[in-house]
């Protein structure tokens, strides 16, 4: 699996478990440093990319749901 897509799937569950204590940025913004359990059972950090490789947050409100 690729590292992007480990990542979009880790986001996935940070919005599931803890949307209601996310903070909401402003454009532009830095975002806060936050720790992620991907599919493949590790822990994916965002400090361990910033510097070293782009990093793209993505939401999909409806991805794998009917309708």
């Amino acid at each position: 699996m690729s590292a992007l897509r480990r990542f979009g799937s880790a986001l996935a569950a940070l919005l599931a478990a803890g949307a209601a204590h996310a903070a909401e940025l402003a454009p532009g913004a830095k975002a806060p440093d936050f720790a992620l359990a991907g599919s493949d059972g590790r822990t994916h950090r965002l400090a361990d990319s910033v510097g070293k490789q782009g990093v793209v947050l993505a939401w999909f409100p409806k991805a794998f749901t009917p309708g």
